[in-house]
């Protein structure tokens, strides 16, 4: 099969489906036990951490409830920038959360400039932020966003989704003073769907013990507890730790820095050949995804249409996403993909565009 250019679920390394075929384990088996741990210790390196990591069996949007069940007793500042930062919000008040909303326009990033000035003179327990907008393909400036609210309000604590940019991108939890970092599977990391995983520091373990009704799944109290004596309360995904435990090797004898250079080579060559076939890029320059490109439709392809010629070649691309589906689509470059690739891709889309199937 030729590779998926969709911004998740992504193509899976052959070896690591077939880590998911290991015979079970008991969850509560000292075997068990060394893999989840050891798992957890080489993701501390992913996260350029120290701290504790979760290792959740959900989506990215069970640890936004996380978040928000965990680190909120009084007020949060959701930043709401694209389809995944609205989430958060909503995520938020469906918990019954008091949360204020800074938004701007899906093409505009939220800056540290607009985070200071909106936590002036607030209390609040917690600002959340996406750093990569799958949505939109738009990349917030997380490190000086969290520089502005240590600035502006020193115990208030930085959350942020990293979903779509862990291990694609440069992302320092510590070294950026980030207090939760969270992800999932299925994009970047080039694992199945259904695992999530959340860096967490001291910081926000003590603020957590001090909120009330933080319910039980997602606990960081009791996964903490059950982090440092056996690995999680819950019955664990344990054909998908197996994976993960293989793919996090593989990522690190890559190696981070090159990881990311990869992804930046891609997204540059991305973003070029859009430019150069007449497409616009709808987030702006300098904020730009180094995973997911969205295209402005600009010429008025038919997605539908393209996918279905570019299905014949086993590849595909994502429609546009939220109120901006209609004018735009996007082309995942994350995971296991590389510039040869995406070199494949882009001259079938224009053997395509050359056939004259351009027309809405």
């Amino acid at each position: 099969m030729a590779p998926m250019f969709v911004p998740g679920p992504v193509d899976v390394n052959e070896d690591v489906l077939k880590a998911q075929t290991k015979a079970m384990l008991p969850h509560r088996s000292k075997e068990f036990e060394e893999i989840f741990h050891r798992s957890e210790e080489k993701s501390r390196k992913l996260f350029f951490t120290d701290s504790r990591v979760f290792i959740s069996a959900s989506s990215g949007t069970g640890l936004h409830e996380a978040a928000v069940r965990n680190l909120v007793s009084g007020k949060m500042l959701s930043c709401v920038n694209g389809a995944f930062g609205k989430r958060w919000h909503d995520v938020a008040l469906t918990n019954g959360k008091l949360a204020d909303k800074l938004e701007t326009d899906w093409q505009q990033p939220i800056t540290a400039e607009l985070v200071a000035e909106a936590i002036k003179g607030k209390n609040y327990d917690i600002v959340a932020v996406v750093h990569n907008e799958t949505s939109t393909g738009l990349m917030n400036p997380v490190r000086e966003i969290a520089a502005a609210v240590h600035a502006a309000s020193p115990d208030t604590l930085v959350c942020v989704d990293a979903v779509s940019s862990f291990s694609g991108a440069d992302l320092k939890m510590d070294a950026w003073g980030l207090d939760m970092v969270l992800t999932s599977s299925q994009k970047c990391l080039a694992l199945p769907p259904g695992l999530s995983l959340a860096a967490v520091n001291d910081r926000a373990m003590a603020k957590a013990e001090t909120v009330e009704n933080r319910g039980w799944y997602f606990d960081f109290v009791r996964l903490e507890k059950h982090r440092t004596a056996d690995s999680t309360p819950a019955t664990p995904a344990n054909s998908l730790i197996y994976a993960l435990d293989l793919q996090l090797d593989r990522i690190l004898a890559e190696g981070l820095e090159n990881r990311f250079a990869r992804h930046c080579a891609m997204a540059q060559r991305a973003q070029g050949w859009a430019l150069e076939n007449g497409f616009g890029l709808y987030a702006p320059e300098g904020y730009r995804s180094q995973t997911v490109t969205t295209l402005e439709n600009t010429p008025g392809v038919n997605v539908g249409d393209l996918n279905a010629f570019l299905l014949k070649r086993d590849m595909r691309v994502a429609g546009g996403y939220g109120h901006i589906k209609s004018h735009t689509f996007r082309i995942g470059h994350m995971g296991e993909l590389n510039l040869d690739d995406l070199e494949i891709l882009l001259a079938a889309m224009e053997e395509y565009l050359a056939v004259g199937h351009n027309a809405a």
